[in-house]
């Protein structure tokens, strides 16, 4: 295993390392550069906090519940796993997160138990009392795996509620059992914790770019070597009884040690992008069509059935590296590409054509940073989220795009779709991820080095039911608490 970096990487594209040459010319020039920077940053904090201290004021007005809990060390990813079980006040769930590390002690790969309170139980006074230092209540540690490696990506297999895949600086994509894997005390020097199985067939390092098929047990990841690589689990049971000889070398620059883990080669290696594949997504309804997108600045959507070039290669789908996708669960037309370019864009695949022609239906332009991640509501099919180095997780709906242009004339400012702006986190909100099981409800983590000199933020968050509700709902039920809500303005 390779040594942890002393510092955390930032989420973003891989550094790409200058030429001693010209690193010599830039020398005279850096100390003033390093100077600009500080004060920027200095600039940009107390903007921050500005604008956090305003968004706690307004937590129980904007929110049905909140929870925040104070990460010692940053987590580049945060997901949703399976609900446990239900109550009458709150619901038990599953949540997968980790801890990238500055050496001292392992890098891991955290499952906890979340309580996660229900629609309307929550009293206004409660969901604003927390402390940004404090540990959440909600949230309780429930296993740790020791990983080889930090961990970049989690994503969960939805056809077994216990399998997870991990990326993190190495070609191999990991399989965790995280039910059968043993509870391990992560103390300096103890040994990694064993993955159940191993995705080889990456040539270089893959980091980011990994995805889970909603239809087969089929794994997606894409990488340094400009290549997007396609498993099937299920092809595990085959390689069993394998003779070790046989099974897929390991590819170099790899951090697992060759013991006895079971590895599987792919199905299918895609070639069509010219620099790192930054994010994949399958089709929700099929396993063999997926897209991806790089830092050429490439959308491409592929077919396996058909071959392992691109079908549609969109050449210019952002005026920067594209660091996101997703696919529309509800309306398989649509796909979201988020970019270093500061915006999002919404793409329709019957307007994309085979020689790369395509322009966007929408471009939201609300961040004023790379975006890093955009998924789409399980819960709304025109609804959508995205996360920036800005710090913020703004919720969008496209159906309000050019619509009720009376509303734009009282918020000038806000850009068409977005309708809810989650300023929470003082830092960039590296992951989101909806909650599948309890609606409009979110958990977002943000790594907080640049603010705070370390650690995490992971918020788990629902917006007031009476922001997303249909108006003529809101109307008839304020109608009803008429009298009490005209003496609550009165008095302020």
């Amino acid at each position: 295993m390779e040594e942890a970096s002393p510092t955390p990487r930032k989420r973003g594209r891989p550094r790409k390392d200058k030429p001693k040459e010209e690193r010599e010319r830039e020398e005279p020039a850096a100390a003033e550069k390093m100077r600009e920077r500080a004060d920027k940053k200095s600039h940009h904090s107390s903007v921050v906090d500005e604008k956090y201290v305003q968004w706690k004021s307004l937590v129980p007005v904007l929110y049905d519940w909140l929870a925040n809990h104070n990460l010692l060390w940053p987590s580049l990813s945060c997901r949703w796993g399976p609900q446990l079980e239900q109550g009458k006040f709150k619901n038990r769930q599953r949540l997968y997160l980790s801890e990238q590390t500055d050496g001292s002690v392992p890098n891991t790969l955290v499952i906890a138990n979340c309580e996660v309170v229900k629609s309307r139980v929550a009293a206004a006074d409660h969901v604003s009392e927390f402390n940004e230092e404090a540990r959440s209540p909600f949230v309780k540690k429930y296993k740790t795996i020791i990983h080889p490696g930090e961990v970049n990506r989690i994503r969960e297999l939805p056809q077994n509620n216990s399998i997870v895949a991990t990326h993190t600086d190495c070609p191999e994509v990991l399989i965790w059992d995280v039910e059968a894997q043993p509870n391990r005390h992560a103390v300096l020097g103890a040994v990694d914790s064993r993955p159940d199985l191993v995705l080889t067939g990456h040539q270089e390092n893959a980091e980011f770019a990994l995805a889970m098929c909603p239809a087969e047990p089929f794994v997606l990841s894409g990488g340094r070597d400009k290549s997007v690589v396609l498993w099937s689990i299920h092809d595990h049971v085959s390689t069993l009884t394998t003779d070790a000889a046989t099974k897929s070398p390991r590819s170099s620059g790899s951090i697992i040690k060759a013991a006895d883990n079971s590895s599987v080669g792919p199905r299918g290696i895609f070639q069509g992008h010219k620099d790192t594949v930054e994010d994949v997504q399958f089709c929700p309804s099929s396993a063999q069509e997926f897209c991806s997108v790089g830092d050429d600045s490439c959308l491409i959507l592929w077919d396996a059935r058909v071959g392992s070039s691109p079908v549609v290669k969109v050449e210019k789908a952002h005026n920067g590296d594209l660091h996101c996708v997703d696919w529309n669960p509800h309306d398989q037309n649509l796909i979201l590409t988020g970019s270093a370019d500061h915006s999002v864009c919404m793409f329709d695949r019957r307007n994309l054509t085979s020689d790369g022609v395509g322009s966007p239906i929408h471009k939201f332009e609300g961040h004023k940073a790379a975006v890093l991640c955009v998924q789409w509501s399980p819960d709304r099919s025109s609804v959508f989220g995205s996360s920036a180095e800005d710090g913020l997780l703004n919720i969008w709906d496209y159906d309000k795009v050019g619509k009720k242009k009376e509303h734009t004339a009282r918020t000038p400012n806000s850009p068409p779709g977005l309708f809810f702006q989650h300023a929470g986190h003082r830092d960039k909100v590296v992951d989101f991820h909806w909650n599948s099981a309890d609606p409009w409800t979110v958990v977002s983590v943000s790594d907080d080095c640049e603010t705070s000199g370390g650690g995490g933020t992971l918020q788990i968050w629902r917006m007031s039911d009476l922001i997303y509700r249909p108006e003529e709902e809101v109307l008839a039920e304020l109608e009803k608490y008429k009298s009490h809500v005209i003496e609550c303005t009165s008095k302020s």
